[in-house]
């Protein structure tokens, strides 16, 4: 069996959003051709309440799915729909924006605020959808226990477990895995023809554990297929380092549609995009203002 490499590694660099929030900005505009069809990737990791509690006021979104997860810390949420509700340690929120949406993130002061929000494209014929967000809550996503990894599967399948969510639009796969120090983990279960990378929360890795060179956390690792077999699931072998690794596995099949995003709206053309904004000024930009949750 072949293997993926890396082929990328993405560090990002410190960035501040929202009304202040301190973050780590790993993936964006730049890496849109690479990582499709994830578009943004901000990590937090913070023991000092003033770097978030000023949060992320009121702010629409359009043509995206956010994927918010937290390993430890508490943020309170609402939005345009009347959802409300809190993420807390091992909790996820999953928000299709579609045709439109506005929505707040709070962060409330925790000892620690660990985690991170993904950005996913959504598909052309889709980007207008209904608006929907979900809760992922703990007892919700099974845990599996590999030889020397914890395994939490939010989305997607591992090892024949559905995870808590299956993407409507976009097919994600996503692990949460918590591997043991010094120790290997294989992974094959994602075709050749999707993109598949890591994102290290904490620890070290080695994305090629024959050269046992280690990355730091708050980086991403794309790992590129070696055969041109698209029907093949070449395989990921990672090793951690002496104080383990805790990192996610996000894999989902290239949507390679045009791109104009501005902001928090994400649209295929920039005339969809400008259209968005004269909504946001003309007050029409919310669709739908019923809830609807899956």
């Amino acid at each position: 069996m072949c293997k993926r490499i890396s082929s990328q590694i993405v560090r990002g660099k410190p960035a501040i959003d929202g009304a202040g929030v301190h973050l780590r900005r790993v993936l964006g505009i730049r890496n849109t051709t690479d990582f499709d069809p994830f578009l943004m990737l901000d990590g937090f990791d913070s023991t000092r309440p003033e770097d978030y509690i000023k949060g992320f006021p009121w702010h629409p979104h359009r043509g995206i799915e956010t994927v918010t997860y937290l390993l430890e810390g508490n943020i309170e949420h609402g939005d345009s729909l009347g959802n409300k509700g809190v993420i807390a340690d091992l909790q996820c929120q999953w928000m299709t924006a579609g045709s439109g949406i506005i929505h707040q993130e709070m962060p409330k002061a925790s000892p620690r605020m660990l985690g991170c929000q993904l950005w996913i494209n959504l598909p052309q014929k889709h980007k207008m959808t209904t608006p929907t967000y979900r809760d992922i809550t703990p007892e919700k996503i099974a845990v599996i226990q590999d030889k020397n990894a914890t395994v939490r599967v939010l989305a997607g399948k591992y090892k024949n477990q559905d995870g808590a969510f299956k993407g409507k639009y976009v097919d994600v796969q996503y692990l949460d895995v918590d591997l043991a120090s010094d120790s290997l983990w294989r992974y094959n279960e994602t075709p050749n023809n999707h993109t598949l990378f890591l994102y290290l929360l904490e620890g070290n890795l080695a994305s090629d554990p024959s050269l046992e060179i280690f990355e730091d956390k708050a980086c991403a690792i794309l790992m590129s297929r070696v055969s041109s077999h698209e029907a093949v699931n070449d395989e990921v072998i990672v090793k951690s380092g002496n104080t383990g690794a805790r990192f996610l596995l996000l894999a989902a099949k290239p949507l390679k549609e045009n791109i104009a995003w501005g902001g928090p709206i994400v649209m295929n053309t920039q005339e969809e995009l400008n259209e968005a904004f004269r909504e946001i000024d003309n007050n029409t930009f919310i669709k739908h203002n019923k809830p609807l949750n899956e």
